[in-house]
């Protein structure tokens, strides 16, 4: 007999390596048609939103811009 290196606290789980089920599961059902149109329009408003958010945040991550009106700090309008 064989003789494992750790102990192995089922006896189920010490026979798993050498079980094969002949069993095939049944096959999964197809997703209907509104199910679909339903994933692809979750799909298609999460990629709109991201896109969304580059296009408006796309301005404020830019540094090559000028600033169009330049207001001087208060410190300096105190000299």
């Amino acid at each position: 007999m064989i003789r494992r290196r750790e102990p192995v606290p089922f006896a189920f789980v010490a026979e798993a390596d050498r079980f094969r089920s002949n069993v095939t599961p049944p096959p999964r059902e197809r997703a209907s048609m509104g199910q679909m149109a339903g994933r692809w329009l979750l799909g298609l408003t999460l990629v709109a939103g991201i896109v969304g958010s580059l296009v408006i945040g796309m301005p404020a991550l830019s540094a090559d811009q000028p600033s169009g009106h330049k207001q001087p700090s208060q410190a300096y309008e105190r000299r």
